[in-house]
């Protein structure tokens, strides 16, 4: 009979050791996200992946928070991350560090997720955006590469969470 594995089962590394282990060369920039679930949200999936570091710009909350903590679940104490007002000043340190800039955007411009090519050999930062305003307008001209995720039905698109986890997930499958 099958049975759930218990927490204690699942032998998952403590906080020190996550931030001992090598990490996936990859950045998440929130751009004036407004939802502290989407934050929390995307703090959990950066820690599931071994995601590098996330950037809170602009007006994105920011921990400690109770609202965050409750989407997060301690994610906030293993995930490195900073803030940033501007996200293009963020973007430009990135750039300076050798990172490309991918924007999750619909974009005149976007290619389809499934058919970019990840490059193991580089070092990526992921922008994603409001949830209703996208990525900010004087932000587009900085950002080197637009994807998007497929979408089939009637939506436009997707939770800002969601659209994260998705997009963490291919280029963690892709760098690790």
């Amino acid at each position: 009979m099958v049975q759930k594995l218990k927490l204690e089962e699942l032998n998952r590394i403590d906080v020190e050791t996550f931030k001992q282990v090598e990490k996936i060369p990859l950045v998440i920039i929130l751009d004036n996200i407004r939802s502290m679930h989407n934050v929390g949200a995307a703090f959990r999936t950066a820690d599931a992946f071994l995601i590098e570091k996330i950037i809170l710009c602009g007006i994105t909350p920011q921990p400690p928070h109770r609202e965050i903590h409750k989407a997060a679940l301690g994610a906030t104490e293993s995930v490195d991350w900073s803030h940033d007002g501007d996200t293009n000043n963020a973007i430009a340190d990135l750039k300076s560090n050798g990172y490309e800039i991918i924007g999750i955007e619909q974009t005149t411009d976007s290619q389809l997720i499934t058919d970019f090519t990840i490059d193991r050999s580089k070092k990526y930062a992921l922008v994603l955006g409001n949830e209703v305003e996208g990525i900010s307008d004087e932000v587009l001209p900085n950002i080197d590469v637009f994807l998007e995720i497929p979408q089939l039905g009637t939506k436009h698109s997707l939770n800002v969470s969601v659209c994260a986890g998705i997009v963490m997930w291919e280029f963690a499958k892709a760098l690790k």
